[in-house]
């Protein structure tokens, strides 16, 4: 799949993952990735960013499988932003297919 594809959508997947509760970062590369394959170190800063523009909340949890994880909470604000992204990206998609179906018109 095209990077610059990838890059416009890795924000919204992101978000729309967290809405099913909370996340770690390499929990979300790897479901991600099961759809379209993604860099973990792309992850990383996408929720770093996130964090400081107040979408998500974070905390540490143990695991029982090495060091404290940090989750990712997503916020009122993310729930929004998250809400706005997906109204964007749906009319989006749609002018693009409209511009394709024309294009391809015999």
């Amino acid at each position: 799949m095209n990077i610059q594809f990838k890059k416009g959508v890795l924000e919204i997947c992101v978000l729309v993952l967290a809405t099913r509760g909370d996340r770690y970062g390499y929990e979300l590369a790897v479901k991600i990735s099961e759809k379209f394959e993604v860099a973990v170190g792309s992850v990383y800063p996408l929720l770093s960013r996130l964090t400081q523009d107040g979408y998500f909340s974070t905390y540490l949890k143990e695991s029982n499988e090495g060091p404290p994880r940090k989750y990712y909470q997503l916020t009122q604000e993310g729930w929004s932003h998250m809400r706005r992204l997906i109204a964007e990206w749906e009319s989006f998609t749609q002018s693009v297919n409209e511009i394709i179906e024309e294009g391809l018109k015999p």
